[in-house]
This record gives structure tokens, C-alpha cells and sequence, in this order.
């Protein structure tokens, strides 16, 4: 079989975040394209299907040495050697200031290597020197971001000419039927349970000041994360233990978005938020603060959803009152979700990478 290229996608892991189950759909997208694709991971973390061949390096390397590290990298190394690849896809977060220049300047080879930016946060995809950052990027193929909120801003920081936006692709959603009669109505959030980047805090705060938890709709957490026992914690401090349910994270979430009233997102500051795309993919209204960046780009207030301003819980938990009482603006929200997101359909995103790969 003739491929029209050989591309390898970089990531930290293949599982449990929205980076991840990115690049997989990426994989199917560039491999129903007719390229050959493959994947490396660090991590040995493969939760979620993907297309191409793997080369798992946490796989091959256990530990977190020095001499793990540099293993790792001569086998990365030698790979990429062997495969000449045409391009470098690098999905990962890039924070460590030598990591960076060792595998910037002596790894890859910048003229067909794509670096992607998923959040707005920059200091998790750039290292802190901006000058040895515009040293080491300027001369890539392209940098993509996910939103244009992330793409203006890397240009305006750097003062880059090699950035570009390429949105998030909603892949095809599958439900599995999962059994969940022990809650009947409810509103949902899913994702890592980290405060300082998600802010269930705020989430649970407006909850708790809207009407909800009295007309007995509860809150549906789902998801792991280092702050799940904060939460816990919380809730019994607001006497909302009856009213709010953890429900540990699933690579299939969709069955209880599918059913959710609506979903919510309360990030301090996001990329291009997956849950928002999927929610609406299947019908679901989300409710979201206009956080940094993506929401509002996605988002059509009053139309598939409610975009609300951030760190304000009497806002939120107004908002949350709304889309449960006033009907005409749920079937309004609702009968729009699908059709909102069509933008952003694997065969739109697609061309996207078509043209940028040509």
C-alpha cells in the first residue's frame, strides 16, 4: 500500500484527558487521509482506540531516571531516524526548560515539526524564557493552536508568523447503554477533578445557591483527579451529600451526558473544551463561564447554551435556573445543540489538516 506521508504524533499518554483522545481522533483523521501514521507515547498510559502503528517509550522504559530519560530518548531518537518521518506532530506539554532545547535542537528537525498549543495557559506549552522560546519555535513548520483566542495570543507574545488554528474535531459519539436509574434527574460536569484548572469550586458553590438541588435535580460529578476528597469535603460542609454523586472516571462518559438536563464548565481557563463539543454533539444544552479560551467560540448564548461570566457563582446559579425554568429557551438550546457543532465535524477539521499537510 503507497501512503501519501509519514507522520509521526507525539503525546504524553493515551489516556484520561482531552490532549489525549485529541490526538487519537487526529491519528484516524490523518490515517483515513491515506497517511502512515504513528503514535508515540511517554507515558504507558493507552486507554482510547486509535489508527497507525505505536511505539510505546513508557512501555520499553519503566521509571523516571535520569537513565530512564535518556534511554528513552536514544530510543526515540533512533526512531525517528529509521522512519524519516515527514512531519513531527508534538502534542505535548512543554514546560521543562532543558527537556525542550535537548529535543527541540536535537531530536526533531523544526522545518517538519508542528508543534500544537491546547491551552490558553502558555506556560504549559512554552518554557518560561520567552526569548529561548522564540528561539526554539520560530523556525517550526507551523505552531497550531485550538482556538483563536490561544492563536492571537502567541502572536501577539511572540510575534510569531507561523501560527495557525485548527479547532478540535468532534468525533462520532457511542453510547453503551450504561445503567444509571439510581439517578433520574440531573445536571452533569465531566473531566479531571483539578481545582486550579477546572474550579469545581465554583461549580459546586452555584449549585448550591440555585434552585436545583430543591426542585431535586442533582449534580453528577464524573471523572478522577488529585482533589476528589476536596470535594467530598465540600459537600458535606454545604449538606449536599444527597444531592451531588462522584462517578469515577469512564473513556466512555457518554451514556450520562447523553441524559444530563445539561452539562456545566467552570474552568479559571481552558484550550478548545472537548466536553462542551460532545455535549452539544448529543444534544445537550451546556451552560459555561466565558473563560480563556474556547467557550465563546463555540457557544452561542441563548441559542445552544448559556455562557455566563467567570468566578461569578450568583450568575452561574442564575443561569442554572434559567435553562431549568424557562422552557422555551431549553427546547431553544436543545434543538440547536447538534446542529452548532457541525463546524467542527471530523470531516471539516479533516480538510483542515489536508490543507496544512499539502
Amino acid at each position: 500500500m503507497s501512503y501519501h506521508k509519514k507522520i509521526c504524533i507525539v503525546v504524553t499518554s493515551l489516556g484520561k484527558g482531552g490532549a489525549e483522545r485529541s490526538s487519537v481522533l487526529l491519528s484516524k483523521m490523518l490515517f483515513n487521509q491515506g497517511h502512515q501514521v504513528h503514535l508515540v507515547t511517554i507515558v504507558d498510559v493507552v486507554e482510547y482506540e486509535f489508527k497507525g502503528e505505536l511505539l510505546n517509550l513508557g512501555d520499553i522504559e519503566k521509571g523516571n531516571s535520569i537513565v530512564s530519560k535518556i534511554r528513552k530518548f536514544s530510543v526515540f531518537k533512533s526512531y525517528l531516524k529509521e522512519h524519516n518521518f515527514d512531519f513531527v506532530i508534538d502534542n505535548r506539554s512543554r514546560p521543562s526548560f532543558l527537556r525542550e532545547i535537548i529535543v527541540s535542537r536535537f531530536l526533531y528537525n523544526p522545518k517538519n515539526t508542528i508543534y500544537c498549543v491546547r491551552s490558553y495557559n502558555l506556560d504549559i506549552y512554552f518554557i518560561k524564557s520567552k526569548l529561548i522560546a522564540k528561539l526554539i519555535y520560530k523556525d517550526a513548520f507551523k505552531i497550531v493552536t485550538v482556538s483563536k483566542e490561544i492563536e492571537n495570543k502567541v502572536i501577539n507574545y511572540f510575534g510569531f508568523n507561523n501560527v495557525e488554528t485548527i479547532y478540535n474535531p468532534i468525533d462520532q459519539v457511542v453510547l453503551n447503554d450504561t445503567d444509571k436509574s439510581k439517578i433520574t434527574d440531573y445536571v452533569l460536569f465531566y473531566g479531571r477533578l483539578v481545582d486550579e484548572v477546572k474550579n469545581i469550586s465554583l461549580l459546586i458553590e452555584s449549585y448550591q445557591k440555585s434552585q436545583l438541588p430543591s426542585k431535586g435535580i442533582d449534580l453528577v460529578i464524573l471523572g478522577n483527579g488529585q482533589d476528589l476528597e476536596k470535594f467530598k469535603e465540600k459537600i458535606k460542609q454545604l449538606n449536599l451529600v444527597n444531592e451531588v454523586h462522584f462517578i469515577p472516571f469512564t473513556a466512555n462518559p457518554f451514556d450520562y451526558v447523553k441524559l444530563a438536563k445539561f452539562t456545566l464548565l467552570t474552568s479559571h481557563y481552558e484550550g478548545f473544551p472537548r466536553s462542551l463539543l460532545e455535549s452539544l454533539a448529543l444534544g445537550t444544552p451546556v451552560i459555561s463561564v466565558d473563560c480563556k479560551s474556547g467557550p465563546n467560540e463555540i457557544i452561542i448564548h441563548e441559542h445552544n447554551g448559556l455562557l455566563v461570566e467567570n468566578y461569578n457563582s450568583e450568575a452561574l446559579a442564575k443561569a442554572m435556573n434559567r435553562l431549568i425554568n424557562d422552557t422555551n429557551l431549553y427546547k431553544t438550546c436543545k434543538a440547536n445543540a447538534k446542529k452548532s457543532v457541525e463546524p467542527f465535524s471530523m470531516a471539516s477539521i479533516s480538510n483542515l489538516w489536508k490543507k496544512l499537510l499539502n
